[in-house]
C-alpha cells in the first residue's frame, strides 16, 4: 500500500513538472523565458520521452523479464533509460518475508 502511495506523488510531481515545462515553452516562443528555465523544460521533455519509450515496452509480451533486462544494460552502457521521477521509485525497499 505504501509503495501506491509513493507513485501516486511521483505522478503527482511529474504532472506538475509537465504543466511547468509547457508554461516556459509558451514563454518561450513569445521570446520570454530565460536560458535556464528553457533547460528545465528540455531536461522534463528528456524525461517524458523516457516515459512514453518505457510506456510502449510495458505493453509487449515478457516485459516484466524484459524492462530489467534494458534498464541494466542501458545502465552498463552509461544510458538513463528511467525517468527521473522513477529512479529513486520506490523509496523504501521493500521487506523479505522470509528471514
Amino acid at each position: 500500500m505504501k509503495a501506491l502511495e509513493e507513485l501516486q506523488v511521483v505522478l503527482a510531481n511529474e504532472t506538475e513538472q509537465s504543466k511547468e515545462m509547457l508554461r516556459i515553452y509558451f514563454l518561450q516562443s513569445q521570446g520570454k523565458a530565460s536560458p535556464k528555465e528553457i533547460k528545465i523544460a528540455n531536461k522534463q521533455f528528456r524525461d517524458l520521452l523516457r516515459s512514453a519509450g518505457l510506456g510502449v515496452v510495458l505493453v509487449l509480451p515478457f516485459s516484466p523479464i524484459t524492462l530489467p533486462l534494458i534498464i541494466r544494460l542501458g545502465r552498463r552502457l552509461g544510458i538513463e533509460v528511467l525517468p527521473d521521477s522513477l529512479r529513486d521509485f520506490p523509496k523504501s525497499e521493500p521487506k523479505s518475508k522470509l528471514k
